[in-house]
């Protein structure tokens, strides 16, 4: 049974920071991901980070604009810390060697992102989550003494002990599919988000909801799960992303009249307001049929210089290309608001601790809450470093006064039943395939930009019935090497865990407040809803909603227009 003073899981940007900082914090460390750290979904963000670096921006502005996008449901508290360390944070990557983007004076260069007041987001051209991936992965490396690496090991649950702590987990080696117990004083998820609850989506098909739904049942409370980031370019083909970082650049966007059309919604910001307002006003041009024919919205990159197209777009250029068949230098492109990015996620404190002692959750398995209920563009990559780190050294200097837990291993002789179980199933209920779609389908319908509550109580029935449904959904493959379909299994209960507390949340939460808008109740209602709505697991009945107090220090809630 390996034992560690801290196991991480997931090996993202979120778990490779925290991994580097426990390290540095003296403790042994394990971290654990079911794909190759390189190939994490962190690879998949393209924009930019954020940092009042430059000498005329300041932390401050940064966090106002940060508050103002969460639409007041962001903790000041954790904001702040967030973007005062954001400066030093962001040296400390280019000192590791991250190859940021530099201006023709040969200093750090920006780019504008949506719902900034400065131009403070640095970047690697559209592939900044990956050169920042690959720069960690190489660090990681340095510490190989203090660090073992488990790659392609999927954790299937976390394990407590007689007192309720976090003492590790379960997992199973996909190459062989052996199980084994992995015990640690201290547990960090950084496990990613819950993007595949929705189809389409941006995110890479390992984003389950595996972390959330893993804390969840072990009794750590969500929060603001409600809150679901649909990104305004997605491409209208197949949902693949198309980077906030073209409207950076300059890119329009045009309904099928020619009309610029953010000029009625945001006449100041344009296509560089919040991601959640320019979501919104898409979609209200393609539900009042002013759309192309193919459901989209236009967005013209060729008002950019085809040269810095090239330079900075170039991945955008190959989608294009590739999957939509267009030149992007020379004609538009079309797109659609599209699943995104969660700002919920597992309830924790600014050292990424939770409710269960030992447990701690970074990244965007984690709500801390720095988005609230719209996380700005280029905020992402800041959170999982910043608290990534943060949670990494805290879990380090706890493991210091735990000892080293040991877990009887009848726990894996019980977790194996359960697997042994699901193989075993006969072929007559439902595919696994099959449900997970009609999962992502129905949340794409009734729980999107828009909501009301007749399609929320669908869903929520919907959700039901495929809960049940999933007890016996079989699968093919009965082999233990490489066998996904079990895998794929078990993610299946975790999204359906993950969608159920989405929909509570978002049928409790009776306003309008940043990505969450509901139809029936169009205003946002400070006086009765600037609050978090928290999410508990109530054993076999309906998820337990309580309310928890939003952290104001300096900005009161005021009208947002951009």
């Amino acid at each position: 049974m390996p034992s560690h003073d801290v196991l991480i899981i997931g090996a993202g940007l979120a778990g490779q920071r925290a991994a580097i900082a426990a390290a540095e914090g003296g403790a042994t460390v394990a971290i654990m991901s079911k794909v190759h750290p390189v190939r994490s979904h962190s690879t998949a963000a393209a924009g930019g980070i954020n940092a009042a670096l430059a000498p005329e921006d300041s932390w401050e502005s940064h966090a106002f604009d940060t508050v103002k996008g969460s639409d007041y449901l962001g903790d000041q508290d954790a904001i702040e810390i967030m973007c005062r360390e954001a400066p030093d944070e962001v040296l400390w990557l280019e000192h590791a060697g991250v190859t940021f983007h530099r201006n023709p004076e040969g200093r750090l260069g920006t780019r504008a992102f949506g719902g900034a007041s400065a131009a403070r987001t640095y970047y690697v051209a559209d592939i900044t989550g990956q050169a920042l991936l690959h720069v960690l992965y190489e660090q990681l490396m340095k510490h190989h003494e203090t660090i073992d690496r488990y790659e392609e090991w999927f954790t299937t649950s976390l394990l407590l002990n007689e007192n309720g702590h976090c003492v590790g987990a379960l997992a199973r080696e996909i190459r062989t599919g052996a199980l084994e117990v992995f015990n640690a004083k201290s547990v960090i998820l950084a496990s990613g988000g819950a993007g595949q609850c929705y189809k389409p989506t941006t995110n890479a098909l390992i984003c389950t909801a595996d972390g959330i739904a893993q804390a969840y049942r072990v009794g750590a409370p969500l929060m603001d799960m409600e809150m679901v980031q649909y990104h305004p370019t997605t491409l209208v083909e197949n949902g693949f992303l198309i980077t906030e970082g073209a409207r950076g650049e300059g890119a329009l966007l045009f309904n099928r009249e020619g009309e610029r059309f953010m000029e009625k919604t945001a006449p100041n910001k344009m296509e560089l307001a919040s991601r959640d307002v320019v979501s919104r006003a898409e979609q209200v041009e393609i539900n009042e049929g002013r759309a192309f024919e193919d459901g989209g919205i236009a967005l013209d990159v060729t008002v950019v210089p085809r040269k810095r197209v090239l330079e900075a777009l170039r991945e955008i250029v190959n989608i294009g290309r590739d999957f939509a068949g267009v030149d992007i230098t020379r004609d538009p492109i079309h797109i659609r608001p599209g699943q995104h990015y969660i700002m919920g996620g597992v309830k924790t404190d600014t050292n990424g601790e939770t409710s269960v002692r030992g447990l701690y959750a970074a990244g965007e398995v984690a709500c801390i809450s720095v988005h609230g209920g719209n996380r700005l563009g280029a905020n992402s990559l800041l959170d999982t470093l910043i608290f990534g780190r943060r949670s990494g050294t805290h879990a380090a200097g706890r493991a210091r006064h735990v000892a080293m837990p040991e877990t009887p291993h009848s726990r894996v002789r019980d977790e194996q039943r359960w697997i042994d179980s699901i193989i075993a199933r006969e072929h007559g209920g439902r595919r696994v395939s099959a449900i997970k779609d009609e999962l992502g389908e129905n949340m794409n319908t009734y729980c999107a930009v828009f909501r009301d509550a007749d399609g929320l109580g669908t869903m929520r029935d919907i959700v039901e019935r495929l809960k049940q449904e999933a007890e016996t959904a079989w699968i093919d493959d009965r082999g233990t090497v490489f066998n996904q379909d079990v895998l794929g299994a078990i993610e299946l209960g975790y999204m359906l865990d993950c969608a159920e507390a989405i929909v509570a949340g978002a049928i409790e939460r009776k306003e309008s407040r940043g990505a969450h808008s509901r139809t029936d109740f169009p205003e946002r209602n400070d006086e009765e809803w600037l609050k978090h709505i928290d999410i508990s697991r109530n054993g076999g009945d309906a998820p337990k909603i309580t309310h928890s107090p939003v952290t104001i220090t300096r900005w009161e809630p005021q009208e947002r227009t951009y």
